[in-house]
C-alpha cells in the first residue's frame, strides 16, 4: 500500500504539522515526519480536515441521469471535499424497496468517488400513505438507517408516528420535509413583503414551523429520533431549541444557500434562486448562523439538488426548485461562518463531517485527524478567493446561484481511504 505525506498541513484550523498516510489509514501526526518512499504533497499551510459527509445529496440515479448519475454526482462530492453522501429517495423508481437501495448502494461501490449510503423512502412512492418497507431496507446490503420523503412531507400524523415507531427498533432516524402542503398550495416564493410586490404565491413559515412543532411532540412520545431537514426560519430555530431543551432527540441541518442568500434575490425573477424550502429574510437568515453556531443546528448539508438546463432556463413559474451545492459547500461555510467568526475550523469540521456522520451512522467517517483513524481527509486553500465558475463543475448539472460570485476557499486534496479522489484541484 502506497505512503503519503502530508507536509505542513494546519489540521482542523491548528499549528502545521505532518500527516503520514499509510495505506488507509493515519499512520502519524506531528512535526518533522518523515518516510522513506512516500508521496509527499506540500500543504503549505492549507487546513486540513476530515473528509467532509453530506447527509442530504440528490443523485437523480436510477431514473434521470440528465440530471446526475452516482458518477458525476460522487465526482462533484470529491471536489467540494466530500467523502461520504447520503443519497435521497426521490428516484424513478423511488427508493421505497430493498432491491432500489441495494441498486444505489452498489452503484456507489462500482462508480462511487467517495461513499455513497441510500437514504430509504419513508412510504411507498413518496405518496405519504403507507410505510414503505423500512426493516427490508435496513436489512439488505446497503443497510439504511436514514429514511425520508424528502420532496415532500409526510403530513400524516399517524403515518409519521408509525415510522417514527418502526425505525426505533433498529436506531433509524426519520429525515422530515417540513412542509404543510395546504399552507403551500400555489407557493413560489417567501411569503412577505417582497412576494406582495412581486405577485408570486407566498410560503409562509408556518408552513415549516408547524410540522416541526408536531413532530418533535411526535418523536417525544415515542421516543425517536427526529432529523428536520433545511431548516429555514427563525422561528423552526426556537422549536428545536426548545425541543433540545426538553431532551427530545431531534436534529437539525441548515443547507449553504439558506446561510448567505435571501428572498431579495428572487426580485431577479432568475429561477436559479427558485429553491424549497425558498430563501428567507434576512433576520432569518442571521438567526440560522447564529443557531449552527451554538449548536442547535447540528449541521450543514447542500441538499444538492441537479437540474437540466431546460429545467431552470424558463420563465420561473414553470421552473423546478433546487440548487446543486456539493462544490461550493464549504466556501459558503468558510465566508458566512469562519470569516464572521461565528465557527472556527473545528467546528466547521464538527458541523460538516463529525456530526452528519454521526447522525447517519456513517462507519469510518467524521473521525478525528488521528494516527490509526481512517484516511478520509480533504485539503483546504482557505487563503484562495476566486469567482465561481459551472463550466468547471464535476456535476452533471450547472444550477448554481453562486455564478460569477467571488468565494473564499478551494479544495485542492480529497483522500478516500488513503486514496486520492482529488490532486491538486483535479479529479485522480
Amino acid at each position: 500500500m502506497s505512503k503519503i505525506l502530508i507536509r505542513g498541513a494546519k489540521v482542523l484550523g491548528g499549528e502545521p504539522q505532518d500527516v503520514l498516510i499509510d495505506g488507509e489509514t493515519i499512520a502519524a501526526v506531528g512535526t518533522g515526519l518523515s518516510a522513506e518512499g512516500a508521496e509527499v504533497v506540500e500543504a503549505d499551510g492549507k487546513v486540513l480536515l476530515p473528509g467532509l459527509v453530506d447527509l442530504h445529496t440528490h443523485l437523480r440515479e436510477p431514473g434521470r441521469e440528465d440530471s446526475e448519475t452516482v458518477l458525476t454526482g460522487t465526482r462533484a462530492a470529491a471536489s467540494g471535499g466530500f467523502t461520504s453522501v447520503f443519497a435521497m429517495a426521490n428516484t424513478f423508481p423511488v427508493a421505497d424497496t430493498a432491491g432500489v437501495v441495494e441498486q444505489v448502494w452498489r452503484l456507489g461501490r462500482e462508480y462511487g468517488y467517495c461513499d455513497v449510503q441510500p437514504i430509504g423512502a419513508v412510504t411507498v412512492g413518496l405518496e405519504g400513505r403507507k410505510l414503505a418497507e423500512l426493516g427490508a431496507m435496513h436489512d439488505s446490503a446497503a443497510g439504511v438507517t436514514v429514511f425520508s420523503d424528502d420532496g415532500k412531507c409526510v403530513d400524516d400524523a399517524v403515518i409519521m408516528r408509525r415510522a417514527l415507531e418502526y425505525v426505533k427498533a433498529f436506531g433509524g432516524v426519520v429525515a422530515q420535509h417540513a412542509q404543510e402542503p395546504r399552507l403551500t398550495e400555489g407557493a413560489q416564493m417567501n411569503e412577505g413583503v417582497v412576494s406582495a410586490e412581486l405577485g408570486l404565491g407566498g410560503w409562509p413559515a408556518v408552513a415549516e414551523e408547524s410540522i416541526i412543532a408536531r413532530d418533535v411532540l411526535l418523536a417525544e412520545h415515542v421516543g425517536s429520533r427526529l432529523h428536520i431537514c433545511h431548516l429555514s426560519t427563525a422561528g423552526s430555530v426556537e422549536i428545536v431549541r426548545w425541543a433540545k431543551s426538553r431532551g427530545i432527540q431531534v436534529t437539525a441541518e441548515v443547507c449553504p444557500h439558506h446561510l448567505l442568500l435571501t428572498e431579495e434575490m428572487v426580485r431577479t425573477y432568475n429561477p436559479v434562486y427558485k429553491v424549497n424550502p425558498p430563501l428567507r429574510t434576512e433576520r432569518d437568515v442571521h438567526a440560522l448562523r447564529e443557531a449552527l453556531a451554538d449548536g442547535t443546528i447540528d449541521i450543514v448539508a447542500t441538499d444538492h439538488a441537479p437540474h437540466p438546463h431546460e429545467d431552470k432556463d424558463c420563465e420561473w413559474g414553470a421552473a423546478a426548485m433546487g440548487m446543486v451545492g456539493l462544490e461550493t459547500a464549504l466556501s459558503v461555510v468558510q465566508e458566512t461562518m469562519v470569516e464572521t467568526g461565528l465557527l472556527d475550523w473545528v467546528g466547521v469540521a464538527d458541523r460538516m463531517s463529525a456530526a452528519p456522520a454521526r447522525i447517519g451512522r456513517a462507519t469510518g467517517h467524521g473521525r478525528p485527524v488521528a494516527p490509526g483513524e481512517p484516511a478520509n481527509l480533504t485539503l483546504v486553500d482557505t487563503a484562495y478567493r476566486g469567482e465561481v465558475d459551472p463550466a468547471g463543475f464535476a456535476s452533471r448539472s450547472r444550477n448554481t446561484p453562486y455564478e460569477g460570485r467571488e468565494l473564499p476557499g478551494r479544495v485542492t486534496h480529497t483522500w478516500l481511504r488513503g486514496k486520492a479522489t482529488l490532486m491538486d484541484g483535479k479529479l485522480t
